[in-house]
Protein backbone atom coordinates (compact mmCIF):
# COMPACT_ATOMS: atom_id res chain seq x y z
CA UNK A 1 0.00 0.00 0.00
CA UNK A 2 2.92 2.36 0.65
CA UNK A 3 4.49 1.63 -2.28
CA UNK A 4 1.12 2.34 -4.92
CA UNK A 5 0.94 5.54 -2.34
CA UNK A 6 4.17 6.60 -3.36
CA UNK A 7 3.55 6.33 -7.17
CA UNK A 8 0.34 7.80 -6.98
CA UNK A 9 2.20 10.57 -5.63
CA UNK A 10 4.92 10.61 -7.95
CA UNK A 11 2.21 10.37 -10.41
CA UNK A 12 0.86 13.45 -9.65
CA UNK A 13 3.40 15.94 -8.70
CA UNK A 14 4.78 15.09 -12.11
CA UNK A 15 1.09 15.79 -14.13
CA UNK A 16 -0.04 18.46 -12.26
CA UNK A 17 3.10 20.96 -13.26
CA UNK A 18 0.33 22.94 -15.64
CA UNK A 19 -1.98 24.04 -12.67
CA UNK A 20 0.93 26.44 -11.60
CA UNK A 21 1.54 27.78 -15.41
CA UNK A 22 -2.27 27.86 -16.45
CA UNK A 23 -2.40 30.34 -12.93
CA UNK A 24 0.04 32.39 -14.11
CA UNK A 25 -1.17 32.53 -17.42
CA UNK A 26 -3.92 33.83 -16.41
CA UNK A 27 -2.95 36.48 -14.29
CA UNK A 28 -1.67 38.23 -17.02
CA UNK A 29 -5.34 38.91 -17.76
CA UNK A 30 -6.97 38.54 -14.32
CA UNK A 31 -5.92 40.30 -11.19
CA UNK A 32 -6.55 38.49 -7.92
CA UNK A 33 -9.38 35.73 -8.14
CA UNK A 34 -6.98 32.97 -7.06
CA UNK A 35 -9.98 31.20 -5.49
CA UNK A 36 -12.58 31.67 -8.44
CA UNK A 37 -9.65 30.16 -10.95
CA UNK A 38 -8.63 27.33 -8.52
CA UNK A 39 -12.47 26.37 -8.51
CA UNK A 40 -12.60 26.83 -12.32
CA UNK A 41 -9.85 24.19 -12.37
CA UNK A 42 -11.62 21.95 -10.08
CA UNK A 43 -14.63 21.76 -12.73
CA UNK A 44 -12.61 20.80 -15.27
CA UNK A 45 -10.57 17.81 -13.52
CA UNK A 46 -14.07 16.63 -12.41
CA UNK A 47 -16.31 17.40 -15.33
CA UNK A 48 -18.62 19.47 -13.16
CA UNK A 49 -20.41 22.40 -13.65
CA UNK A 50 -20.29 25.06 -11.56
CA UNK A 51 -22.68 28.41 -10.15
CA UNK A 52 -20.99 31.96 -10.04
CA UNK A 53 -22.58 34.23 -7.43
CA UNK A 54 -20.92 38.01 -7.61
CA UNK A 55 -21.95 41.91 -8.48
CA UNK A 56 -21.64 42.84 -11.60
CA UNK A 57 -17.91 44.01 -12.54
CA UNK A 58 -15.62 41.51 -10.50
CA UNK A 59 -14.31 39.69 -13.48
CA UNK A 60 -16.67 36.38 -13.96
CA UNK A 61 -16.54 36.34 -17.30
CA UNK A 62 -13.05 37.85 -18.11
CA UNK A 63 -11.86 34.61 -16.15
CA UNK A 64 -13.54 32.04 -17.70
CA UNK A 65 -12.94 33.95 -21.31
CA UNK A 66 -9.06 33.57 -19.87
CA UNK A 67 -9.64 30.14 -19.05
CA UNK A 68 -11.19 28.95 -22.18
CA UNK A 69 -8.15 30.45 -24.07
CA UNK A 70 -5.22 28.90 -22.08
CA UNK A 71 -6.73 25.32 -22.43
CA UNK A 72 -7.48 25.54 -26.07
CA UNK A 73 -10.74 25.03 -25.71
CA UNK A 74 -14.36 25.97 -27.60
CA UNK A 75 -16.16 28.84 -25.82
CA UNK A 76 -19.85 30.48 -25.81
CA UNK A 77 -21.09 32.85 -24.11
CA UNK A 78 -25.39 32.70 -24.00
CA UNK A 79 -27.00 35.93 -22.33
CA UNK A 80 -30.24 34.53 -20.70
CA UNK A 81 -33.29 37.17 -21.35
CA UNK A 82 -36.89 36.36 -20.52
CA UNK A 83 -37.63 35.72 -24.31
CA UNK A 84 -34.66 32.98 -24.91
CA UNK A 85 -36.06 29.83 -26.34
CA UNK A 86 -34.61 25.97 -25.22
CA UNK A 87 -33.84 25.97 -29.54
CA UNK A 88 -31.31 29.31 -28.91
CA UNK A 89 -29.41 27.16 -26.63
CA UNK A 90 -29.63 23.44 -28.33
CA UNK A 91 -30.46 23.89 -31.48
CA UNK A 92 -33.70 23.28 -34.09
CA UNK A 93 -34.05 21.09 -37.45
CA UNK A 94 -34.62 23.42 -40.20
CA UNK A 95 -36.47 22.42 -43.60
CA UNK A 96 -35.07 23.81 -46.27
CA UNK A 97 -37.37 24.71 -49.16
CA UNK A 98 -35.22 24.46 -51.90
CA UNK A 99 -33.56 20.58 -51.59
CA UNK A 100 -37.17 19.79 -49.41
CA UNK A 101 -34.75 18.46 -46.79
CA UNK A 102 -34.34 18.81 -42.66
CA UNK A 103 -31.21 19.70 -41.74
CA UNK A 104 -30.03 20.14 -37.50
CA UNK A 105 -28.23 23.21 -36.53
CA UNK A 106 -26.84 22.90 -33.22
CA UNK A 107 -26.65 25.63 -30.69
CA UNK A 108 -24.24 27.02 -28.99
CA UNK A 109 -24.43 24.45 -25.91
CA UNK A 110 -22.06 22.17 -28.18
CA UNK A 111 -18.86 23.75 -26.85
CA UNK A 112 -16.29 23.08 -24.26
CA UNK A 113 -17.24 25.68 -21.99
CA UNK A 114 -20.58 27.04 -22.12
CA UNK A 115 -21.39 30.98 -19.76
CA UNK A 116 -24.71 30.84 -19.22
CA UNK A 117 -24.69 34.45 -18.21
CA UNK A 118 -27.32 35.40 -15.86
CA UNK A 119 -29.38 32.03 -16.20
CA UNK A 120 -32.29 33.22 -13.48
CA UNK A 121 -33.25 35.74 -16.13
CA UNK A 122 -34.68 33.18 -18.14
CA UNK A 123 -37.67 30.89 -17.52
CA UNK A 124 -38.06 27.84 -15.88
CA UNK A 125 -39.00 25.95 -19.42
CA UNK A 126 -35.43 27.33 -21.08
CA UNK A 127 -33.54 26.40 -17.22
CA UNK A 128 -34.53 23.09 -17.39
CA UNK A 129 -33.59 22.70 -21.19
CA UNK A 130 -30.06 22.85 -19.76
CA UNK A 131 -30.69 19.82 -17.29
CA UNK A 132 -30.67 16.81 -19.72
CA UNK A 133 -27.45 18.48 -21.42
CA UNK A 134 -25.87 19.08 -17.30
CA UNK A 135 -26.95 15.56 -16.25
CA UNK A 136 -27.05 13.09 -19.16
CA UNK A 137 -24.01 15.00 -21.54
CA UNK A 138 -26.36 15.01 -24.52
CA UNK A 139 -29.23 17.11 -26.52
CA UNK A 140 -32.37 15.58 -27.94
CA UNK A 141 -33.06 18.11 -31.30
CA UNK A 142 -36.22 16.36 -32.76
CA UNK A 143 -35.52 12.53 -32.68
CA UNK A 144 -32.43 12.57 -32.37
CA UNK A 145 -29.89 12.32 -29.66
CA UNK A 146 -26.25 13.98 -29.31
CA UNK A 147 -23.70 13.56 -27.28
CA UNK A 148 -21.50 16.59 -26.06
CA UNK A 149 -18.14 17.26 -25.62
CA UNK A 150 -16.01 15.06 -23.32
CA UNK A 151 -14.80 18.54 -22.16
CA UNK A 152 -18.02 20.03 -20.97
CA UNK A 153 -18.88 22.38 -18.61
CA UNK A 154 -21.78 25.01 -17.67
CA UNK A 155 -20.54 28.12 -16.09
CA UNK A 156 -23.94 30.12 -14.38
CA UNK A 157 -23.56 33.35 -13.18
CA UNK A 158 -26.32 34.54 -11.00
CA UNK A 159 -26.68 38.05 -9.50
CA UNK A 160 -27.29 38.34 -5.97
CA UNK A 161 -28.61 42.24 -6.24
CA UNK A 162 -31.39 42.04 -8.74
CA UNK A 163 -34.82 40.81 -7.85
CA UNK A 164 -36.84 42.26 -10.63
CA UNK A 165 -37.16 39.86 -14.10
CA UNK A 166 -35.50 36.89 -12.18
CA UNK A 167 -36.63 33.41 -11.66
CA UNK A 168 -35.80 30.81 -9.08
CA UNK A 169 -33.30 28.12 -10.16
CA UNK A 170 -35.66 24.95 -10.01
CA UNK A 171 -33.96 22.51 -7.38
CA UNK A 172 -33.36 19.95 -9.62
CA UNK A 173 -31.12 21.94 -12.06
CA UNK A 174 -29.39 23.22 -8.84
CA UNK A 175 -28.45 20.12 -7.74
CA UNK A 176 -26.59 19.69 -10.59
CA UNK A 177 -23.63 22.15 -10.50
CA UNK A 178 -21.06 20.31 -8.60
CA UNK A 179 -20.38 24.39 -6.72
CA UNK A 180 -21.59 26.98 -6.17
CA UNK A 181 -18.71 30.16 -5.75
CA UNK A 182 -19.11 33.09 -4.66
CA UNK A 183 -16.98 35.90 -6.45
CA UNK A 184 -15.89 39.06 -4.10
CA UNK A 185 -14.60 41.96 -5.02
CA UNK A 186 -10.86 43.16 -5.15
CA UNK A 187 -8.94 44.06 -2.36
CA UNK A 188 -7.09 47.67 -2.21
CA UNK A 189 -4.21 46.22 -3.96
CA UNK A 190 -5.26 44.45 -6.43
CA UNK A 191 -7.84 47.47 -7.39
CA UNK A 192 -4.64 49.33 -7.73
CA UNK A 193 -2.95 46.89 -10.33
CA UNK A 194 -6.52 46.58 -11.97
CA UNK A 195 -6.28 50.50 -12.78
CA UNK A 196 -2.51 49.49 -13.55
CA UNK A 197 -3.47 46.74 -16.60
CA UNK A 198 -5.83 48.68 -18.24
CA UNK A 199 -4.16 51.95 -18.61
CA UNK A 200 -4.70 51.22 -22.37
CA UNK A 201 -5.98 48.79 -24.84
CA UNK A 202 -2.20 48.24 -25.84
CA UNK A 203 -1.14 46.68 -22.80
CA UNK A 204 -3.43 43.88 -22.99
CA UNK A 205 -1.79 40.63 -22.50
CA UNK A 206 -2.54 37.99 -24.93
CA UNK A 207 -3.48 35.07 -23.35
CA UNK A 208 -0.88 31.97 -24.62
CA UNK A 209 -2.43 28.00 -25.07
CA UNK A 210 -1.13 26.44 -21.79
CA UNK A 211 -2.72 22.79 -21.96
CA UNK A 212 -5.08 20.76 -24.32
CA UNK A 213 -8.15 18.94 -23.84
CA UNK A 214 -6.35 15.67 -23.98
CA UNK A 215 -3.90 16.64 -21.09
CA UNK A 216 -7.26 17.55 -19.32
CA UNK A 217 -8.69 13.88 -19.58
CA UNK A 218 -5.52 12.29 -18.44
CA UNK A 219 -5.30 14.23 -15.31
CA UNK A 220 -8.66 13.30 -14.64
CA UNK A 221 -8.30 9.59 -14.99
CA UNK A 222 -5.30 10.32 -12.53
CA UNK A 223 -7.07 11.90 -10.12
CA UNK A 224 -9.42 8.71 -10.03
CA UNK A 225 -6.68 7.16 -9.22
CA UNK A 226 -5.96 9.60 -6.15
CA UNK A 227 -6.33 7.94 -2.64
CA UNK A 228 -9.29 8.72 -0.07
CA UNK A 229 -9.33 6.60 3.67
CA UNK A 230 -11.93 5.08 4.59
CA UNK A 231 -12.10 7.63 7.59
CA UNK A 232 -12.03 10.52 5.35
CA UNK A 233 -14.99 9.39 3.03
CA UNK A 234 -17.05 8.74 6.80
CA UNK A 235 -16.29 12.17 7.28
CA UNK A 236 -17.80 13.18 4.19
CA UNK A 237 -21.20 11.32 4.62
CA UNK A 238 -21.25 12.98 8.69
CA UNK A 239 -21.27 16.54 6.57
CA UNK A 240 -23.87 15.13 4.03
CA UNK A 241 -25.93 13.53 6.42
CA UNK A 242 -26.07 16.43 9.10
CA UNK A 243 -27.53 18.31 6.38
CA UNK A 244 -30.28 15.93 6.11
CA UNK A 245 -30.73 15.77 10.33
CA UNK A 246 -30.34 18.80 12.05
CA UNK A 247 -28.88 18.60 15.54
CA UNK A 248 -29.65 20.68 18.21
CA UNK A 249 -25.62 20.03 19.40
CA UNK A 250 -25.06 22.31 16.25
CA UNK A 251 -27.77 24.40 17.26
CA UNK A 252 -29.43 23.77 13.89
CA UNK A 253 -32.26 21.89 14.90
CA UNK A 254 -35.71 23.16 13.00
CA UNK A 255 -33.37 25.03 10.65
CA UNK A 256 -33.31 23.06 7.63
CA UNK A 257 -36.15 22.50 5.06
CA UNK A 258 -33.70 20.60 2.86
CA UNK A 259 -30.72 18.76 2.92
CA UNK A 260 -28.02 18.21 0.51
CA UNK A 261 -28.94 14.55 -1.84
CA UNK A 262 -26.52 12.28 -2.49
CA UNK A 263 -24.47 14.28 -5.25
CA UNK A 264 -23.57 16.08 -2.77
CA UNK A 265 -21.36 13.65 -1.23
CA UNK A 266 -20.00 12.33 -4.33
CA UNK A 267 -19.45 15.67 -5.67
CA UNK A 268 -17.30 16.67 -2.13
CA UNK A 269 -14.91 13.36 -2.53
CA UNK A 270 -14.61 14.38 -6.33
CA UNK A 271 -13.46 18.00 -5.31
CA UNK A 272 -11.40 16.52 -2.20
CA UNK A 273 -9.47 14.57 -5.24
CA UNK A 274 -8.91 17.54 -7.39
CA UNK A 275 -7.87 19.83 -4.59
CA UNK A 276 -5.31 17.51 -3.49
CA UNK A 277 -4.45 17.23 -7.47
CA UNK A 278 -3.93 20.91 -7.37
CA UNK A 279 -1.63 20.84 -4.05
CA UNK A 280 0.75 18.07 -6.39
CA UNK A 281 -0.57 15.16 -3.71
CA UNK A 282 -1.72 11.87 -3.81
CA UNK A 283 -4.36 11.52 -1.22
CA UNK A 284 -7.08 13.32 0.40
CA UNK A 285 -6.60 15.11 4.00
CA UNK A 286 -10.08 15.94 5.67
CA UNK A 287 -8.64 19.67 5.14
CA UNK A 288 -8.89 19.22 1.57
CA UNK A 289 -12.82 18.50 2.51
CA UNK A 290 -12.90 21.41 4.52
CA UNK A 291 -11.55 24.01 1.99
CA UNK A 292 -14.08 22.70 -0.34
CA UNK A 293 -16.98 21.68 1.58
CA UNK A 294 -19.08 25.54 1.48
CA UNK A 295 -18.81 25.29 -2.35
CA UNK A 296 -20.14 22.15 -2.82
CA UNK A 297 -23.08 22.49 0.32
CA UNK A 298 -23.88 26.09 -0.03
CA UNK A 299 -26.84 25.63 -2.60
CA UNK A 300 -27.72 22.17 -1.83
CA UNK A 301 -29.46 23.59 2.00
CA UNK A 302 -32.52 25.35 1.64
CA UNK A 303 -33.67 27.21 5.22
CA UNK A 304 -36.35 26.85 6.95
CA UNK A 305 -39.01 30.01 7.06
CA UNK A 306 -38.18 30.17 10.90
CA UNK A 307 -34.53 29.94 9.95
CA UNK A 308 -34.90 32.94 7.58
CA UNK A 309 -36.45 34.88 10.07
CA UNK A 310 -33.72 34.50 12.66
CA UNK A 311 -31.48 35.31 9.40
CA UNK A 312 -29.60 31.90 9.44
CA UNK A 313 -28.92 31.59 5.21
CA UNK A 314 -27.55 28.26 3.45
CA UNK A 315 -24.14 29.38 3.90
CA UNK A 316 -24.03 30.27 7.46
CA UNK A 317 -25.86 26.92 8.09
CA UNK A 318 -23.08 25.12 5.81
CA UNK A 319 -20.40 26.93 7.78
CA UNK A 320 -21.76 25.79 10.95
CA UNK A 321 -21.90 22.18 9.91
CA UNK A 322 -18.31 22.26 8.48
CA UNK A 323 -17.43 23.93 11.66
CA UNK A 324 -19.26 21.57 14.43
CA UNK A 325 -18.73 17.89 12.56
CA UNK A 326 -15.91 15.88 13.90
CA UNK A 327 -12.93 16.04 12.05
CA UNK A 328 -10.92 12.59 11.42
Amino acid sequence: MENDLSDINTAVREASYWVSLLRNEMSKSVVGQRYLIDRLIIGLLTNGHILLEGVPGVGKTLTIKTLAQAIQSEFKRIQFTVDLLPADILGMVIFNPQTLQFSTKKGPIFSNIVLADEINRASARVQSALIECMGEKQVTIGDTTYPLPEVFMVLATLNPIDHEGVYKLPESESDRFMMKVRVEYPNRMEELRILQTHRSISQQSVIEPIITLDQILQSRSLIDKIYIDEKIEDYIVDLVTATRTPSAKLGLKGMIENGASPRAGIAMSKCSRAWAFLNGRGYVIPQDVKDIGLDVLRHRIIPTYEAELQGFTSEEIAKRILNGVRVP
